[in-house]
């Protein structure tokens, strides 16, 4: 997630308006969006302040404990078997196993190419 400019660039700009009153350039030299600085302007007008607002936490879809126990006990589901049982869709299931390292994809122990080289051999 991006995170916030900090409160000194903030001040640093609105100061500068306040002096030049030129938006625009304020915005090319501190390298800000005009819409960020008129969002600035308005959250100082409305809050007396230029700090940023604090972020909402959001909760997870899925429980990992719930999704790695399952997965540990039925590891031949495919990912719309795993979805069907949590009410997900399989997507979310892909992206929450790639979230805790889980892979899905077996690799052969040999390739086709050094199975028939080894076949030659013996």
């Amino acid at each position: 997630m991006a995170k916030p400019y900090s409160v000194d660039l903030r001040k640093r700009v609105l100061a500068y308006i306040e002096e030049t009153q030129d938006k625009e350039k304020a915005g090319q030299l501190f390298k800000v969006g005009i819409a960020t600085i008129y969002r600035w302007i308005a959250r100082k007008t409305q809050t007396g302040t230029v700090e940023p607002s604090p972020r909402k936490s959001y909760r997870k879809k899925i429980d990992d404990q719930k999704l790695i126990a399952y997965v540990e006990q039925n590891s031949d589901h495919f990912l719309s078997e795993i979805a069907d049982h949590f009410g997900m869709t399989p997507q979310a299931i892909f992206y929450a196993l790639k979230r805790l390292k889980i892979t899905r994809k077996k690799r052969l122990r040999f390739t086709r190419k050094e199975v028939l080289r080894f076949e030659r051999i013996s």
